[in-house]
């Protein structure tokens, strides 16, 4: 079929309706069929078209030196070639089921092209995959790394349910501070060490974390003295915040997790705040990592922390923070 260039949209006359009918390309316009750049480009390469004084160099030529054109392409091809119906839509594009057409079937997926250098904004993510759900279309990433290779992944924000109820605590236990740790004098057994707060120095004392400290004043079931004077939580929490400057965020989502039943630990030998056990389990599920709002972090250092959480049998979420909220956003790899 021989189309035109019109400086921005490939064209097709009423021949074309065919490709929209068998194979989803294009959009109807009058007689004729407009196709979009990687449309036309798909199907030039697999000769099914030929474009007025145009070959596909030339054509990708003009075409490249729009903002991430080429990776645009890259994924549009893939995604063809897996025997999807892909158009260009929200975000870069969306993916019909298989076997469904424009028309007369539903799209699936709305997918986001990006390098392996891009930044990834988490608030922006946050709300492009809550605008997905609403349409009640799965959000994917589709990555290209420096050598053309992608991958694919699933984003979903989560509203983690909760497990159990939080453990709650009949009177006060005192402790002292010394830095940023607190210091109790319990025997083994207490109801603290129980719920696994804490780690055990010897048979008479238990020393907490920072996290934990401030998380347990604040339910009314850790009093802390500082020379002999007692603190509240928010004077704990500013003398922490001296030592450890993603204390707040890490506070805010340690207290979240413990609220809903689950029970956050360190996740630094997996290079993250938490490793998360959903109850008293041998094994943690998941791995989480507190960010602030308007955080935004390399896609490269989001895809090292997913391979990493895959190959120790984890999910991967960042808890992005908002002021009265937190949205559990998790990252996973997908085959499509």
């Amino acid at each position: 079929m021989l189309a035109t260039f019109d400086g921005t949209w490939v064209r097709l006359k009423g021949e074309g309706r065919t490709l929209y009918e068998q194979g989803g390309y294009g959009r109807l316009e009058g007689a004729g069929l407009r196709l979009s750049p990687e449309e036309a480009l798909y199907l030039m390469e697999r000769s099914k078209i030929d474009v007025r004084d145009f070959d596909f160099d030339t054509l990708l030529g003009l075409f490249a030196g729009q903002p991430n054109f080429v990776r645009r392409y890259l994924v549009y091809r893939d995604i063809r070639e897996r025997g999807y119906v892909i158009q260009p839509g929200p975000q870069d594009f969306r993916v019909f089921r298989r076997g469904h057409k424009p028309g007369a079937g539903k799209s699936r997926y709305l997918i986001r092209v990006l390098s392996e250098r891009d930044i990834v904004d988490f608030d922006r993510l946050s709300q492009d995959v809550v605008a997905a759900v609403n349409m009640r279309k799965q959000y994917l990433l589709a990555v290209v790394d420096d050598e053309d290779e992608l991958t694919y992944y699933e984003v979903r924000v989560q509203d983690l349910p909760a497990v159990e109820e939080p453990a709650g605590c009949e009177a006060p236990m005192e402790a002292s501070l010394f830095g940023t740790y607190a210091l109790a004098h319990l025997p083994p057994g207490t109801s603290l060490e129980e719920d696994w707060y804490g780690k055990r120095l010897d048979s008479q004392r238990l020393l907490l974390r920072p996290v934990e400290s401030i998380y347990l004043m604040r339910k009314r079931c850790l009093s802390i003295t500082r020379d002999g004077e007692p603190m509240s939580a928010e004077q704990f929490l500013d003398a922490a915040a001296g030592k450890d400057v993603e204390i707040r965020e890490k506070e805010r989502v340690f207290s979240d997790l413990r609220e809903k039943g689950y029970i956050p630990r360190t996740g630094y030998k997996f290079g993250h705040h938490f490793r998360v056990y959903s109850g008293k389990k041998s094994h943690s599920e998941m791995l989480v990592h507190a960010v602030a709002s308007g955080t935004s972090t390399p896609m490269s250092a989001v895809s090292r922390s997913v391979r990493l959480a895959h190959s120790v049998k984890k999910k991967m979420l960042f808890a992005c923070i908002y002021n009265t909220d937190i949205r559990y956003v998790e990252f996973a790899r997908i085959k499509l």
